[in-house]
């Protein structure tokens, strides 16, 4: 697993700003500069299989802890014996697939153990939807070195788990897709990693694709880091060229090992150790809470100053002023793909904590005597809210366990205690309460789990969080990317015009024939259009969103053109009935369902809704018929909760329970239609 620094690489040193005089014949890292610049200002790469003329520097820039004073300059001391980072990245770029093959590679298991795909997606809800949730701890050891690795989740939506791990990191690896490029996600994640002068090595992963063009990808992430303003250290970022589920990583793409020992030796050397204080007060931040059954509530962060041993008495501050006194029961560490119970934990490390009950995210554990606390952690407000209420439906009762406002009141108040980006507000009436959060897709897997816990309530339509500032109205504007093929684009533009997209880049994509388009879009215009884009595109699209900024309203946008078919009895569904409905649309229930009054039984063929008896029984003649008329009924639409909560309109509701997800008008509002 040695490391061969003889090999090219393509990590664009040096080329801070583009009128550098360094740029001409300048050679570092085997790739060549000369010439780079053309007359339109664009940077041009041509990489060259020559030996390195000097050793890789790898650099990040000083924390305000590093730089604040020269007497606080001689009491931190690095620790070279633990690396703790973040794995970042766009949603399928592979992030926990690298893990995987780290985890394997590192001999965390057995040989003889059978494990399963995406270690890391513990969850039942990310196995089933193929997507990170929640941030999650590992480590490995290599060469003597403990590397604490945490896995992250790739929604923006979730962004709030990522901007709360890198308190707890030193450096980053920054996975890119070897065809895509940095996309929005990408963006988000490293501009907070710069932010917090952490290290960074890029990742270009999937380097086996067909298409990949690494230099491309190389150089959108050269200009992404500029473009953050990031320092001219942190340019001076590794690139490293993988294959995550091969297992497979070198410095060149041509030249992969035959093992991931080139990322690990670059983890190495090019993320600081911890930065700590070794003998000062004890000081941990808060940065993740789990339950366990048995030991209750678990703070996990990364000890800071001093060392913190089991049934030590510590101090809980949330600011200088508000402390109170509680002592650790329990003390653990990770090691491999398990927490491990210690005795003594040294600052540097990532460690769990058991014993403190009422401990928050954000809180520091600091010493009885002399501990102060460490600043908050501080997470981008949320842009998107949604009405969760009291179940009222004629079917209310029938399928949940906990059915009462007090039962919801207590389920989400035990969701913000881990859920920093989330927030919940009492409604209108004493039943109802307003979550707000990072995206829908932010409250839905939110929704989800509480189904499963037995839940049931009512949900309504998301709306944007608009702010007013000196009297102007702004609204919240997201970065959209759409992958598209070529002869599905036309539809797709069409679509992201309606609803007030102004697109800003397209790009072809290698030899598959596939468009990027990159819009800016408000929030408002994201609502019901992932649907919306599959069926412009026959399934083909691929959207991505992340949030950009508030901007001034952009004027009334249309959602959904075509109204509901609405149930006007209660009663169980007929054949006879359904098959003179279905030619009014398409219909979400068959036959010998219950459904009830106000209920949304199918989408109506147009505008405004319609009101349909689905229960209404053949009428029974003394007349015979030597054979009765067979009705062949259309397949039902199968709706998700995504697909019901992004249907719905203002004057509809999701009626979730733990077996059944229905819609129905919001007896509230005024009928809308005929």
């Amino acid at each position: 697993m040695e490391l061969s620094l003889s090999t090219s690489s393509a990590s664009p040193a040096v080329l801070r700003r583009q009128s550098s005089p360094l740029l001409h014949n300048q050679q570092v890292l085997g790739v060549s500069f000369a010439s780079a610049l053309k007359p339109g200002g664009a940077l041009r790469f041509h990489s060259r299989r020559r030996p390195l003329h000097r050793p890789i520097t790898c650099s990040a820039s000083p924390s305000t802890a590093e730089s604040s004073s020269e007497v606080k300059k001689k009491q931190l001391v690095r620790r070279n014996d633990v690396r703790n980072i973040a794995i970042v990245a766009h949603v399928d770029h592979g992030k926990t697939t690298l893990v995987d093959s780290m985890l394997r590679q590192a001999k965390v298991f057995r040989d003889n153990q059978v494990m399963q795909e995406r270690i890391m997606d513990s969850n039942d809800l990310e196995r089933e939807r193929g997507i990170t949730i929640l941030s999650k701890n590992t480590s490995i050891t290599y060469k003597n070195t403990k590397v604490n690795i945490i896995d992250t989740p790739g929604h923006s939506d979730f962004g709030g788990e990522v901007e709360r791990v890198l308190n707890m990191v030193d450096g980053v690896l920054l996975v890119v897709d070897s065809v895509e490029g940095p996309m929005p996600q990408t963006r988000f994640v490293l501009k907070k990693a710069l932010e917090f002068g952490h290290a960074v090595v890029v990742v270009v992963n999937k380097i086996d694709r067909p298409s990949a063009r690494p230099e491309f990808v190389v150089n959108s992430t050269f200009e992404l880091f500029i473009e953050l303003n990031a320092t001219d250290e942190q340019c001076d970022f590794q690139a490293i060229y993988a294959s995550g589920i091969k297992g497979k990583a070198g410095l060149s793409p041509d030249d992969l090992a035959e093992d991931l020992g080139p990322l690990f030796e670059a983890i190495i050397r090019c993320v600081p150790g911890p930065n700590i204080e070794k003998d000062g007060a004890l000081q941990m931040l808060a940065t993740n809470i789990e339950y366990d059954e048995h030991k209750g509530r678990i703070a996990i962060g990364r000890l800071h100053a001093g060392a913190l041993r089991k049934g030590m008495d510590v101090r809980v501050c949330t600011s200088e002023d508000s402390c109170r006194f509680a002592r650790v029961s329990e003390l653990f560490v990770y090691e491999k793909f398990y927490r491990v119970p210690t005795d003594t934990v040294e600052a540097g490390d990532i460690c769990a904590v058991c014993g403190i009950d009422d401990i928050q995210i954000g809180e520091t554990i600091a010493d009885k005597v002399h501990g102060k606390p460490l600043p908050t952690i501080k997470v981008e407000e949320p842009t998107v809210k949604m009405s969760f209420s009291v179940n009222t439906s004629p079917f209310s009762g029938r399928e949940g366990k906990y059915v009462t406002s007090r039962n919801l009141r207590d389920r989400l108040n035990r969701e913000l205690e881990r859920n920093l980006a989330m927030k919940v507000e009492d409604g209108e009436t004493a039943d109802t309460f307003i979550i707000s959060g990072r995206g829908t897709l932010h409250i839905t897997i939110l929704i989800e789990n509480m189904r499963r816990e037995g839940y049931e309530f009512m949900v309504g339509p998301p709306k944007v969080i608009n702010k007013r500032v000196n009297d102007k109205l702004l609204e919240p504007y997201e970065v959209a990317t759409v992958e598209v093929p070529e002869n599905h684009m036309g539809p797709v533009v069409e679509l992201l015009g309606k609803r007030r997209g102004q697109m800003f880049d397209m790009q072809g994509v290698g030899s598959e024939g596939t468009v990027f388009l990159r819009y800016k879009i408000p929030t408002r215009g994201l609502l019901g259009l992932r649907n919306a884009i599959l069926t412009a595109s026959r399934g083909t699209a691929i959207l991505n969103t992340v949030f950009d900024s508030y901007g001034p309203w952009a004027g009334d946008i249309s959602t959904r053109d075509l109204g509901s078919l609405v149930a006007f009895e209660d009663g169980t569904s007929t054949s006879y009935a359904l098959a003179s409905a279905q030619e009014r649309g398409q219909m979400f229930v068959g036959a010998g369902v219950d459904v009830y009054k106000g209920q949304i039984v199918g989408i109506h063929q147009r505008p405004g809704d319609l009101g349909l008896n689905i229960c209404k029984k053949k009428a029974a003649t003394n007349i015979r018929s030597n054979k009765d008329v067979t009705v062949v009924l259309d397949t039902p639409l199968t709706y998700s909760l995504d697909d019901c909560i992004e249907y719905i309109e203002e004057d509809e509701l999701v009626e979730v329970t733990p077996l059944s997800i229905r819609m129905c008008k919001n007896p509230k509002m005024a009928k809308k239609g005929r």
